[in-house]
């Protein structure tokens, strides 16, 4: 029995079993210990909100229900949905007295990260985020090589922006020279508030004194 869901545009994502599966494949070897970089990003917010450091949740994504079955009487089934609206991004929270809102990503490529996996409403909503003063960026895992960056979001921007003039993906280099290199843990494995530590420190650094930094 398939699921289906239907994006805005009307195109379909469809659900079996066989997708499944290849979740699970892809998850085994790209995700680390049988995790996606979602999943460990999750795994990564429930530990900060457990000890106390910093308050980030995964935005859900409305759904619009079109088909229910009822195998049984204390049981329903999704069987057809629409994504209502075109996702913003991941996740966002607060930490340290900053709003945090972000993307995760990920490419199986070595030497680039291709734009192709950003879209411009994603674009659209951390430009806005970025005019509002809050701190907006990306986690991209570079899947093969098993490295992992918080990039600042305008570095995104400013790619997206020049693509039709310019190469298609951020080099791996360029991510390098302006992204943060995440280093595993045994808890968090996805430590991404180091890399927000850093972004605070580089915009606090650069008001020059005329903004306080918030505690």
């Amino acid at each position: 029995m398939k699921m289906v869901f239907h994006y805005p545009n009307g195109s379909s994502y469809t659900a079996s079993k066989q997708s499944t599966t290849a979740k699970q494949h892809h998850e085994t070897i790209y995700g680390g210990r049988g995790m996606t970089l979602e999943d460990e990003l999750n795994a990564a917010n429930a530990y900060y909100l457990q000890i106390g450091r910093a308050v980030v949740h995964k935005k859900p994504t409305p759904i619009q229900i079109v088909k229910v079955d009822y195998p049984a009487r204390s049981k329903a089934v999704i069987r057809e949905g629409y994504f209502k609206t075109p996702s913003t991004t991941d996740y966002n929270g607060v930490y340290r007295g900053w709003y945090l809102d972000f993307e995760a990503k990920e490419t199986k490529n070595k030497a680039s990260f291709p734009l192709k996996n950003f879209h411009q409403h994603q674009i659209d909503h951390m430009r806005a985020c970025l005019v509002q003063d809050g701190l907006c960026f990306v986690v991209m895992r570079f899947a093969v090589l098993h490295r992992l960056f918080v990039v600042p979001a305008s570095m995104v921007i400013v790619a997206w922006d020049n693509q039709q003039n310019s190469r298609k993906s951020i080099t791996l280099a360029t991510i390098i020279d302006a992204g943060f290199e995440l280093t595993p843990q045994l808890e968090p494995t996805v430590p991404y508030l180091d890399g927000v530590d850093w972004l605070i420190k580089k915009k606090v650094g650069a008001s020059s004194g005329n903004k306080f930094e918030r505690n």
